[in-house]
């Protein structure tokens, strides 16, 4: 590891630390030369939403627990934790195009899976019906056989269902976490995780000892959707976490899906709404493997 990373991934350890303090940092020292020597911040306190701190232009480093971070950075290789930054060459250029682009990913698994193309974000409600959990036996089958790789959340529902789907079907899938790879959020998702990390590949852009907060989880979805070629939402509420990534979808101008639902169903409203907003109706895999721009046209 190169000193620059290494100073780096040291800044992106000190606790709280938001995307524009980095942004701001990166901007007066962009070589940071001053990390170690860092004298007591002027860093006004972390606000209640996430990056949104305003910094003065009188703004020092903060006074970091060196040793400390260095030592959490060590045991990083004996776990087998890869950390990958945005200027790495390694870096996804999708996620380059984003907002606020995770400064790093922190992964465990195949790091190979970041090259594969094209991606498709799966994501959807939390409390699966068995109307969406038929839908993806229905539709995963030939978007694996066409080499689709799935990107989501490890949540409950949907997600979990479409990760574990994609594997039992001899696919490849990532997960986007909310918190540090040492906090896996739901626990009952654990030994799906501990799954994904020896045979596939989990990432989060905090620290691997961050513990998932509150707004942590509709960041990551900029992630899922900005890995993506498309997003495909199967089952959501309307106010649904899951149209907050189609709408990062929307604004990355990558490809939304969607599945229809009974009229009757509240886990189908959300989705239903997409359809109407102009997100492109599926009800087989060909509808979706059409539009990828990474594919040729499927007659």
């Amino acid at each position: 590891m190169d000193l620059f990373k290494e100073k780096f991934i040291h800044l992106l350890h000190y606790p709280e630390i938001s995307w524009n303090t980095v942004y701001q940092i990166l901007k007066k020292d962009p070589s940071l030369q001053s990390i170690y020597q860092a004298s007591k911040s002027s860093i006004p306190p972390n606000p209640t939403l996430p990056n949104t701190r305003q910094i003065s232009s009188s703004l020092t480093y903060p006074t970091i627990p060196t040793e400390m971070i260095h030592e959490q950075i060590r045991q990083y290789k004996t776990n087998d934790i890869a950390v990958i930054t945005i200027f790495d060459k390694e870096y996804p250029q999708s996620l380059k195009e984003i907002y606020q682009p995770p400064w790093a990913l922190y992964a465990k698994g195949d790091l190979s899976l970041l090259e594969k193309e094209p991606k498709l974000a799966v994501v959807g409600s939390r409390q699966a019906t068995l109307y969406g959990k038929n839908a993806i036996r229905h539709i995963f089958p030939e978007l694996i056989n066409h080499d689709i790789l799935i990107v989501s959340g490890l949540a409950m529902g949907i997600d979990a269902l479409a990760h574990e789907e994609t594997i039992k079907l001899g696919g490849r899938t990532i997960a986007v976490i909310a918190g540090g790879l040492y906090h896996i959020y739901p626990k009952e998702n654990i030994p799906l995780a501990v799954n994904m990390m020896q045979k596939q590949l989990v990432l989060s852009e905090y620290p691997p000892d961050t513990k998932p907060l509150r707004w942590h989880f509709p960041a990551r979805n900029r992630i899922i959707s900005g890995l993506s070629a498309g997003t495909f939402i199967i089952e959501a509420k309307r106010k649904s976490g899951s149209l907050i990534t189609a709408n990062y979808a929307v604004h990355e101008g990558r490809d939304v899906f969607s599945l229809p639902g009974s009229i009757f169903s509240p886990c189908s409203g959300g989705t239903n709404e997409l359809i109407q907003q102009g997100a492109k109706l599926v009800t087989s895999a060909k509808d979706i493997l059409e539009e990828l721009k990474y594919m040729p046209h499927i007659d």
